[in-house]
Parts: structure tokens; C-alpha cells; sequence
């Protein structure tokens, strides 16, 4: 697989080394058989590492297939996909509620990287998931389109560079923004389920934004300064306002949960532009 990457206007002159390793995050094994097999070049020429690169030059790297393991999926249906955005490198779709991000088991065709890999698999292309929303949250989630560009997105996730919003309502009257900041950690009771637990917890910070009260709920927006599973649903639950329709955080039955991932933003590794996609709100 080759990839041709044009640097921007703004591009500072550095090191193939540099650019590889400090902007665009490639990991140390993915460096190590680009420089050995000499697999890259500056505008069709090859070039080492330590030689310099500049603004509007194409580097082109190739990468061997046969590096990774690619687990493959049963293809789904395409007309389930709706784009936000999309690029050589990357997508990001509206995922809807109900529907899980990935298969637990090799014969599962009704996730969303089914469906996924069936849209790409006609352009010859291959999803491969960088974060995960639960299946009852709706809204913007973001694949990579190849193994180059999977770990680079990964690093970015969790070195906090994917800024990630998401929309939600609540129980009851929340008048004043807030950040909540608990630990949280399993329930050994039901495997399912994640709880306060200063003691035994991981961290876990969320900063709530009130965009509208009504009479018995209300609309916030929520970031997060980490990633915990089911964080928000859990923090929120935590301070007296449970999403409507969680079905393990709440006991009133709704037709679905209320918690929509509305917006995505981050650099783009390769080009620097700043990507920022929504998603239409939830509709409950």
C-alpha cells in the first residue's frame, strides 16, 4: 500500500526523521521498516532520514500489508452509512442508536464496521477503529482508512488532541455548569455496569455545560478531560441527573438513551488543517 501525502504551504523545513517521528506521531515500528526498506520518497526521488523536507513536497511512503493484522469483518450494509466527513486517510459517520461500534463474535454482520466495510470495500478500502461509542449513544465517530494512520490517530486520542462534545438530556432541573470530577471503577456486581469508587477507581474528569432547562429535564453538553467507559452516563448519574432512557443508570424506561456524540475536532495529522465535524443534534 503507498500512500502520497503533499506537506502544506506552512510547512517548516525539517528532517524526514522529524516529520515522522514528531508531526506526524508515526510509531517507532512503522519508522523502523519505512527506513530499512527504504520505503519512502520525496517527490518520486528516494530519500533518507536525515534529509530535509520542505513546504509542498509529496512524500510517499510505502507500507507492507502484510505488518498488520487486519481482522476481517463480514461486510454489512453500506446504505447504513451516513458520512460527515471523509478524506484519503480517515472518516468519520453518524453512528444511530442501538447499534454497536464493532462485532464481539466473527459471525456478527449488524455493527457499524460492518456496515462500514461494506461502504469502503467498494473503493477498496478498509475501516479500522479508533474509539468506540456505546451501543445506546448516537453521533460522530471517527475511523481510520489504513494501518499508517490508525496508531497516529490513537496517539492523538489519548494524548487528549480529539477534542470530543457530546449532547445530552437529564433528569431533572440543572441550573449551573459544573465539572465532576470521580473516580470510577467497575461494579462487581454486574459486569455491565461502572460506579463511583474513590478507592479503587481510575480517574475520570467531565465538564458539564447547561444549554437548556425545561420542566422536568435538561439539555447539557459535555467534554471530557478523560475517556472512562459509560464516564458521563456515571458522572452524571453520580449527581442526581441520570441521561434519560439509560437503562442501567436509571430506572424510568424510555425509548433510548439520550446521549448524542455531537462533535468531533482535532488536527488533521497529515495536512494540519483543523477538522471539525457535527453531527446533527439527537432527537429524543
Amino acid at each position: 500500500m503507498e500512500y502520497s501525502i503533499t506537506l502544506p504551504t506552512f510547512q517548516k523545513t525539517i528532517t524526514l526523521r522529524e516529520l515522522l517521528e514528531t508531526q506526524w506521531l508515526v510509531p517507532r515500528k512503522v519508522r523502523h521498516f519505512l527506513r530499512t526498506r527504504k520505503n519512502v520518497w520525496c517527490n518520486h526521488q528516494p530519500i533518507k532520514f536525515h534529509e530535509m523536507v520542505h513546504a509542498n513536497d509529496m512524500i510517499t511512503l510505502r507500507i507492507e500489508e502484510d505488518d498488520y493484522n487486519y481482522q476481517t469483518v463480514k461486510a454489512g450494509s453500506k446504505e447504513n452509512i451516513e458520512v460527515l466527513y471523509e478524506d484519503e486517510h480517515l472518516i468519520v459517520v453518524n453512528k444511530a442508536s442501538g447499534v454497536k461500534t464493532h462485532p464481539n463474535q466473527p459471525d456478527e454482520t449488524a455493527t457499524l464496521l460492518n456496515d462500514l466495510s461494506a461502504y469502503l470495500g467498494k473503493k477498496n478500502e478498509r475501516p479500522y477503529v479508533v474509539h468506540r461509542l456505546d451501543k445506546e449513544t448516537s453521533g460522530a465517530i471517527l475511523f481510520a482508512k489504513s494501518p499508517l494512520v490508525l496508531p497516529i490517530l490513537g496517539r492523538l486520542l489519548e494524548e487528549k488532541k480529539i477534542y470530543r462534545n457530546y449532547q445530552a438530556i437529564v433528569w431533572g432541573k440543572l441550573t449551573q455548569d459544573c465539572t465532576i470530577d470521580k473516580r470510577i471503577g467497575r461494579d462487581r456486581h454486574d459486569k455491565r455496569k461502572r460506579i463511583i469508587s474513590e478507592r479503587q477507581g481510575k480517574t475520570a474528569i467531565t465538564y458539564v455545560k447547561v444549554h437548556q432547562v425545561y420542566k422536568q429535564t435538561s439539555e447539557v453538553y459535555c467534554s471530557l478531560a478523560t475517556g472512562r467507559t459509560h464516564q458521563i452516563r456515571v458522572h452524571l448519574a453520580s449527581i442526581g441527573h441520570p441521561v434519560v432512557g439509560d437503562p442501567l443508570y436509571q430506572n424510568k424506561e424510555e425509548k433510548r438513551l439520550a446521549l448524542h456524540a455531537y462533535k468531533i475536532k482535532f488536527l488533521h495529522p497529515f495536512t494540519q488543517e483543523q477538522i471539525e465535524v457535527i453531527a446533527k443534534p439527537g432527537l429524543w
